[in-house]
């Protein structure tokens, strides 16, 4: 492989001098011809251009040489994790030189419009941050207003104020997810305790929808971050109850794993199709099209957090049969203080 790139990159060298080459064969050429129609000797004409030829030659292959270590240079460079112009090689043309100028530019205009979608993001990621603890107060005021007179119109507001509640803090998440390697605290946590978290979020929901669960004691320690396993599990949760409209949503240990949690409903199911798609971003389908509400992000991001997390996930399921969710949370051992 590396011979071939050598004779291909030697081929293209002797296309980039073949004007030279010829123009060099042309004058001896000429010499000759001029010297023969003279009727002069012609064998010092050649003899001159035997000797040109082998010092050109050997001015061509020290050329070449240069070529090629600026070739695998260059190279190096491409397929390093970041490049840098001022590891570029030192041009050796006005042309050579033209490019590299017009790398900078492109190069700075690159860092100044990255660097404004960066401060543009910043401010975006503040603003919906502070509209999200902002508008906290004004739900919890509508709670407290629903809680002071039991009746069922209240308890159905109630709920709909619960979901409004969740989309704010899916919402929180969603931007938070990108950089949350800097906000990860590593610990070893109890999963009963994640879960039961999560469990008594959705305690109302459960009720409200007359959803039966099984819970087993998970009995089980996990290297994770609690706060992001746990919306985790409330995105797990809440879409089993979304698709479930009777029947029961279990949560259990794997038998065949001791670090391996499933979440398990009664519910629709996926269709067979979409089962290889459903983390894509944005892709919501049949259920979500029959939902209608679905966003296509929420197991997006279950997959993106549980990835960073170092956890996988996986999802099996049948139309009409429910829905069986794995989570494998073994970790890669790092050092805890």
């Amino acid at each position: 492989m590396k011979r071939a790139e050598s004779f291909k990159l030697a081929a293209s060298y002797l296309k980039l001098r073949l004007n030279g080459i010829i123009l060099l064969g042309l004058f001896g050429a000429l010499f000759a011809l001029v010297f023969y129609l003279y009727n002069i000797q012609v064998e010092p004409v050649i003899y001159a251009v035997i000797l040109c030829a082998m010092i050109g030659i050997i001015f061509l292959l020290v050329d070449f040489i240069k070529l090629y270590k600026k070739h695998n240079q260059l190279r190096a460079l491409k397929n390093s994790t970041s490049l840098q112009l001022d590891k570029l090689p030192e041009p050796n043309e006005i042309i050579e030189k033209d490019y590299y100028d017009l790398l900078t530019a492109i190069n700075k205009e690159n860092v100044q419009i990255a660097y404004n979608a960066d401060v543009s993001r910043s401010q975006m990621v503040d603003y919906y941050t502070l509209w999200a603890h902002q508008i906290k107060t004004p739900i919890a005021a509508m709670h407290l207003i629903l809680q002071s007179e039991e009746s069922e119109q209240n308890l159905e507001l109630s709920m709909e104020v619960f979901k409004i509640e969740q989309y704010v803090e899916f919402v929180l998440q969603y931007l938070r997810v990108e950089s949350m390697s800097s906000d990860l605290v590593l610990k070893k946590y109890s999963l009963d305790d994640i879960v039961k978290q999560a469990v008594r979020k959705y305690a109302r929901m459960f009720i409200r929808k007359k959803i039966k669960l099984n819970f087993e004691d998970l009995n089980c320690e996990v290297l994770t971050d609690e706060k992001w396993l746990v919306f985790v599990v409330e995105q797990l949760l809440s879409n089993a109850l979304k698709y479930t409209n009777e029947g029961t949503v279990s949560i259990y240990m794997d038998n065949r794993s001791e670090k391996t949690l499933i979440i398990e409903d009664t519910g629709i199911g996926i269709r067979e199709e979409d089962i290889a798609r459903i983390f894509e971003r944005g892709f919501t389908g049949y259920n979500g099209r029959w939902d209608k509400k679905s966003t296509g992000l929420g197991l997006y991001l279950c997959k993106q957090i549980l990835s960073k997390l170092s956890h996988k996930i996986t999802i099996e399921s049948m139309v009409d049969r429910g829905t069986k969710v794995s989570i494998d949370l073994a970790t890669i051992e790092v050092a805890i203080e």
